[in-house]
């Protein structure tokens, strides 16, 4: 647990402080030949083209990290083990810096600037819409993807479970045109599973940091516990509909007229921003019951 504090905390600060620099090393170019590559090999009604062929580009990569992991565990007392679960975290964190993402989209300068800047929060080949409910959607989809989902399979696997969360979300999502359809539909069920516990652990932080009523409406909903539920969307649209409807009752209290505060007070895309607070809000909250988990292994 405390790799885990240590190696999120050198994640976001380089990610923040040398974006580019933490681009350049979080590269999986590598990844994207090796799809390819078993695209090559395997022919028509083979096991790769079918919707198991996931584990056949899944089952290399993790074997290797799974035996570098065995091995690296006890040499120097564990500090070397320490630093390979720093850097495959760090690796698999992002990766861009969701927060400069977010930030560009507030300060573009026009339209067109501002478009280009979202199409960052969305999958390749996908039309960026402006309004809030999908940037709101955006923001927890990335913040899922980006830092939970590693951050999650880490604390239970391990750089085994970082590396597998962040290769199976390459799969289904940005090298999905190197995947033929039906190993594709695999991936993207795979990703629906390992994402299931840590949509459901999002939420549960949504209802404590946020409005706990807004979260649990969207909780009642149909197919909420489903793979292919939208409680997340549905959770974090409530949660900051709620946010600003507060935000502006602050203000209409002194006075100032609910459009004037919407206009002049919170700026263009008050829902982009509450969500990226929203989603620090939750990242924060998981990293102190980390460190809460950490303290209580020492005490003991």
């Amino acid at each position: 647990m405390s790799a885990t504090l240590l190696a999120v905390i050198i994640a976001l600060a380089i990610g923040h402080l040398a974006p580019g620099v933490a681009n350049g090393l979080r590269q999986f170019g590598w990844y994207r030949s090796w799809l390819q590559w078993l695209n090559a090999q395997f022919p028509e009604g083979s096991l790769w083209r079918g919707p198991w062929g996931i584990a056949l580009a899944l089952v290399v990569p993790l074997l290797v990290a799974g035996l570098l992991q065995v091995a690296m565990d006890q040499p120097l007392w564990g500090f070397v083990g320490l630093l390979f679960d720093i850097v495959v975290l760090f690796w698999c964190w992002g990766p861009r810096d969701l927060d400069l993402d977010v930030a560009a989209v507030l300060d573009a300068p026009d339209a067109a600037s501002r478009r280009l800047a979202a199409a960052r929060l969305y999958p390749p080949g996908v039309d960026a819409p402006l309004d809030g409910a999908s940037l709101v959607e955006a923001v927890f989809r990335n913040a899922l993807r980006r830092w939970f989902g590693v951050l999650f399979w880490f604390c239970v696997l391990g750089p085994f479970g970082a590396l597998l969360s962040r290769l199976s979300a390459l799969a289904a999502e940005q090298d999905a045109d190197a995947l033929p359809h039906e190993t594709l539909q695999g991936a993207r069920l795979w990703l629906s599973v390992l994402e299931w516990p840590v949509t459901q652990l999002i939420a549960l932080a949504l209802a404590l940091v946020g409005n706990f009523d807004s979260v649990l409406s969207a909780w009642r909903e149909d197919n909420a516990f489903g793979l292919d539920s939208r409680l997340l969307a549905n959770a974090a649209r409530a949660s900051v509909r709620s946010e600003i409807a507060e935000e502006v009752a602050d203000y209409t209290e002194s006075g100032i007229p609910a459009s004037t505060a919407l206009a002049e007070v919170f700026g263009e895309l008050p829902e982009l921003r509450d969500a990226m607070n929203l989603a620090w809000r939750v990242l924060v909250l998981w990293l102190a019951v980390i460190a809460l988990f950490v303290v209580a292994g020492w005490v003991g």
